[in-house]
């Protein structure tokens, strides 16, 4: 993967990052038409939200396994999927592109409690 996001090749790691960050953001998805705006969205909002833990992981990855077997994912189609965790619990989930306002909103929405914390 060719991010500036912290990349996460395991699942072992994935539960580290949720062990040890209360809001993480996690971006799965390849090097594609679709995935690429996601993660660029995601590399800028990295300054803003320093209480949001932005990760990536290739969908291709056999580790990622854990991610499409979640049952958010259950039924979604297109890459990149984006989960938001906030507490080790999935609190939201998109597919496919989406935009910087769509993504700061969900954040707003989703890890508000948090946000004035920093």
């Amino acid at each position: 993967m060719y991010t500036n996001l912290k990349h996460i090749e395991t699942s072992t790691g994935f539960e580290v990052a949720i062990s040890e960050n209360e809001n993480v953001v996690l971006i799965c998805g390849d090097m594609g038409q679709m995935s690429i705006p996601v993660y660029r969205i995601a590399e800028e909002l990295e300054v803003k939200y320093k209480h949001v833990k932005f990760v990536d992981m290739e969908f291709g990855n056999p580790e990622s396994q854990f991610i499409r077997n979640l049952p958010e994912i259950q039924g979604i189609v297109g890459i990149p999927f984006t989960v938001y965790y906030k507490n080790g619990i999935v609190v939201k989930v998109t597919s496919g592109i989406q935009s910087k306002v769509q993504i700061t909103n969900i954040l707003d929405n989703s890890i508000a409690a948090s946000k004035n914390n920093y």
